[in-house]
């Protein structure tokens, strides 16, 4: 899978480094948006990774709990991690008490710098990610990003935690422990609040990227965030990738690609068609207008049909 992910992280960046905008302004221009009682989102770019946007497609967040604060991913870079910091600092004056990174992709924790002095915690597996792809990321995202990326090392969480009831101040978090996106996503639910910071395993309005992907393991784990929903417990969506939103709306059009996808793959096996027919396949209009089309499906293709023509020859030969 590591072999996948560097394909497509390579295949990424070749996409992306075409946009050759003015560098001059470093400025993310970081407005945290007030979701609920003591929680705000900071809104990335609907969009793929680029110069233009300064790779800042990322939606990261905090809670001021009345204790402390909780920080939800720090970005791409130093420069955003510290920018993130200043904003968060200019509306309260509470210290911050956990860093938590969902998982190990590289705008989930390259502003870790700005935070060295504070707990960086993600989930064990996601900490070995980041330990054994950290270079390989940074690498490609200074290719791809350029100044952006100025003083950026990858600094991955220290804090191994496990799945827990975290209570603090006037909020109570479950940490939850899910996969598919990743071998492990961290989710975090505010009972107090409703909010559901889901990580990577729900995208709305944009093509799920899936480096890391199991594809059976991601749709029980929409299941599962499914049975929240029914039951009550969620009010609100903040994905990693996409707007925040109410109701099941992203957590339905993630599986409805999923499942389109892997069942395209199967039948264009059984078929017998090879990848490059396969990449030329028009998307179904509900997805046309999504964020990161076509190049996220492309890669998506080009990394998991291989297993797919694999299994087809292996059913043929029984």
């Amino acid at each position: 899978m590591r072999i996948w992910a560097l394909a497509w992280l390579a295949a990424m960046f070749a996409s992306a480094a075409q946009a050759q905008p003015d560098m001059a302004r470093l400025d993310h221009d970081l407005r945290p948006r007030q979701i609920a009682e003591r929680t705000w989102v900071i809104e990335g770019a609907v969009a793929d990774f680029s110069r233009a946007n300064g790779c800042n497609i990322i939606n990261t967040a905090f809670i001021a709990t009345g204790d402390g604060v909780v920080v939800i991913n720090t970005g791409p870079s130093r420069g955003y991690g510290e920018q993130q910091r200043r904003a968060i600092e200019r509306l309260t004056r509470e210290p911050v008490r956990h860093v938590f990174n969902l998982n190990l992709h590289p705008d989930y924790f390259f502003g870790n710098q700005a935070w060295a002095d504070r707990p960086l915690q993600a989930l064990r597996g996601s900490i070995a990610g980041m330990q054994a792809e950290g270079a390989a990321y940074a690498d490609n995202l200074y290719r791809l990003c350029g100044d952006w990326m100025t003083g950026t090392e990858p600094i991955p969480a220290r804090e191994a935690i496990e799945p827990m009831t975290l209570r603090i101040g006037a909020h109570t978090l479950e940490l939850k422990r899910l996969s598919g996106h990743t071998d492990d996503d961290l989710v975090l639910i505010d009972t107090t609040t409703g909010v559901l910071f889901a990580g990577g395993l729900v995208f709305a309005e944009r093509v799920p990227t899936t480096p890391h992907a199991d594809p059976a393991a991601w749709l029980a784990s929409l299941d599962t965030l499914a049975q929240w929903h029914a039951a009550g417990v969620v009010r609100q969506v903040v994905p990693s990738h996409g707007p925040v939103h109410t109701g099941e709306r992203g957590l339905q059009q993630t599986r409805d690609w999923l499942r389109w996808l892997t069942t395209l793959m199967h039948e264009s096996a059984e078929r017998g068609l090879d990848l490059s027919e396969l990449l030329r396949t028009p998307v179904p209009p509900r997805f046309a207008g999504w964020a990161a089309q076509p190049a996220e499906l492309h890669r998506s293709l080009t990394q998991w049909y291989p297993l797919a023509e694999q299994r087809a020859l292996e059913q043929r030969a029984r």
